[in-house]
């Protein structure tokens, strides 16, 4: 990433205040900022500090079921070599490399309409994480 290159909002159309309304995205100094509504006022707040917690929080949630989800991405993947398994468990210990990347608009929307969404307070602190529901084998 170049000097004049900064990161977007990583779940920019996800997060919302705890009142329910979502937060828009501007741009302060060339970064990122997730514009929470507060009666009124617009707090702004650290798009990258948002996104980090919320990418920890899924890491943390997720490493109960490492071992199953690395050996789906394996299969996903066609490779079931010792290389490939190192590459996948690193990518997951090092998640917050993910900051610097962008997730598509479109995977945004669909993440969305599965029911992912942070809600942060005014401060920009995570205090809740929907997860889409898995779906029932029936």
């Amino acid at each position: 990433m170049t000097p004049t290159q900064t990161p977007g909002a990583l779940f920019a159309g996800l997060v919302f205040n705890e009142a329910g309304e979502p937060a828009e995205v501007a741009y302060v100094g060339g970064a990122a900022q997730y514009v929470i509504l507060d009666d009124g006022f617009r707090r702004h707040v650290t798009a990258r500090d948002v996104d980090r917690q919320v990418l920890l929080s899924l890491r943390e949630k997720m490493a109960p079921y490492q071992d199953l989800a690395v050996g789906e991405m394996m299969r996903l993947m066609g490779r079931d070599d010792l290389f490939t398994k190192a590459m996948i468990d690193a990518s997951i210990k090092n998640v917050e490399q993910a900051l610097d990347q962008q997730i598509p608009e479109d995977m945004r929307a669909w993440l969305g309409m599965l029911g992912f969404r942070v809600v942060v307070n005014l401060h920009g602190e995570v205090v809740q994480i929907d997860l889409p529901e898995q779906m029932d084998e029936e």
